[in-house]
């Protein structure tokens, strides 16, 4: 019995978890309704399992019934899945679709069903399983972030000793055909922070701007003055994304107001950028500002670090995806996305590899992205992220991984 066959077999039962889920979205970090779901289709395995305190996490640990190569020490591995949904209403006609202002538009119901196949899986074939697996099903992904406190809670730990490594399945409605695996070593997502500018003038009549300290223009320049340092600071090979989304000032027309408010998202994939733009943003902005006889106060608030795909880690994943479902069906991904993702939080603390996997449908043309609320997720991909995360358990815990090279192919 292999990993594949078995995710064939209980394919049935792992979309109808995933529609299940996609039907009733939650968000953050309370996900009372998704525990209970996880809770439910791991019930009758022989599971571990914990709870979280701070957030509505399980984690569940499976213990291996081989023996460990090498020693006495037995190893440990961690999977990982994302479960809470975005406050999307959702524009895709199906059957199952959610109705509550939530949807799951980035795949986090997909990605459970897919790490409760790799769990059950790993319970029917844990005589050769040489170790311990951690299975970390993590709220809040898409906001304030799940990983940190997960962390902090000792998830990395929670089979008595520290993981070795950690995989992550991340399902895309757009970009290659279905059931296409990519992924790259090294960076892969970007760091992302949060810039709030508040510049402070003197209001006044909008008819006499001169006996005012109008800060709206001065705002403006600095929107403006952002996007110019970032492309005459930072080289282009080592990118620095600053987006400002929110600009809000004043009441009504006629009123100079006292401030004005700049909110913009900060994307870099070096830890030098990441430390040196904040420092550029807090220079350029107070300096304008002052400039114009005003002041200005910058809010940095760092959120998730840089994903990073340790070499070795992505080089014995991707050869796995290859191994179990032919090099026709892996694409070397060119160069990182700049959006952000908080497995990097674990991946800071152990070596991991996270790897996309394509699960648009129809035609390119039909294509929405992730996010989008018309995205759209084929489950027919569940079986073979199930599979995929069960392999990289097994073999990860062996002394040398079988038939998946450690050389990025």
């Amino acid at each position: 019995m292999t990993a594949r066959t078995i995710a064939q077999r209980i394919a049935p039962d792992l979309k109808a978890i995933r529609r299940e889920i996609h039907a009733d979205p939650e968000i953050g970090l309370r996900l009372p309704r998704t525990q209970r779901r996880i809770l439910d289709a791991l019930a009758g395995l022989d599971l571990e399992i914990t709870l979280g305190d701070s957030l509505d996490s399980v984690v569940a640990v499976l213990r291996g019934r081989g023996l460990p190569a090498g020693g006495s020490t037995r190893p440990s591995v961690l999977l990982r899945a994302d479960m809470d949904a975005l406050p999307v209403d959702e524009l895709v006609d199906l059957s199952y679709a959610a109705t509550n202002g939530a949807m799951h538009a980035c795949g986090h119901d997909l990605h459970v069903a897919g790490l409760v196949g790799a769990a059950r899986i790993l319970h029917e074939l844990r005589d050769d399983l040489a170790g311990d697996v951690v299975f970390m099903f993590q709220p809040a992904e898409e906001g304030p972030g799940g990983a940190a406190p997960m962390v902090a809670e000792g998830v990395l730990d929670a089979s008595g000793t520290r993981v070795s490594a950690a995989y992550t399945v991340h399902v895309v409605s757009s970009d290659y055909p279905c059931g296409t695996w990519w992924g790259r070593p090294g960076p892969i997502m970007a760091a992302a922070d949060e810039a709030i500018i508040t510049v402070h003038g003197q209001g006044g009549h909008g008819s006499t701007p001169h006996q005012a300290l109008d800060p709206v223009p001065v705002a403006c320049e600095i929107v403006l003055a952002l996007q110019t340092m970032v492309t005459r600071t930072f080289s282009v090979f080592d990118p620095v994304v600053v987006t400002v989304g929110v600009i809000r000032a004043g009441t009504k027309d006629n009123i100079i107001p006292d401030t004005a408010r700049i909110e913009a998202t900060v994307r870099t994939l070096s830890h030098e950028n990441r430390t040196a733009i904040q420092s550029r943003i807090t220079t350029l902005a107070t300096k304008i500002a002052e400039a114009h006889g005003m002041t200005a106060e910058v809010d940095y608030r760092a959120t998730y670090p840089v994903t990073v795909n340790h070499d070795e880690e992505f080089a014995f994943a991707q050869g796995v995806a290859v191994d179990l479902f032919g090099e026709n069906r892996w694409v070397n991904m060119p160069e990182p996305e700049l959006g952000s993702e908080d497995m990097s939080v674990v991946h800071e603390q152990v070596p991991g590899a996270y790897l996309f996997l394509g699960a648009a449908v129809g035609e390119p043309s039909e294509w929405e992205t992730n996010h989008s609320p018309r995205a759209a997720f084929d489950d027919a991909v569940l079986p073979d992220a199930a599979a995929f995360l069960a392999e990289c358990a097994l073999r990860r815990l062996r002394a040398e991984p079988s038939g998946a090279s450690r050389k990025a192919v």
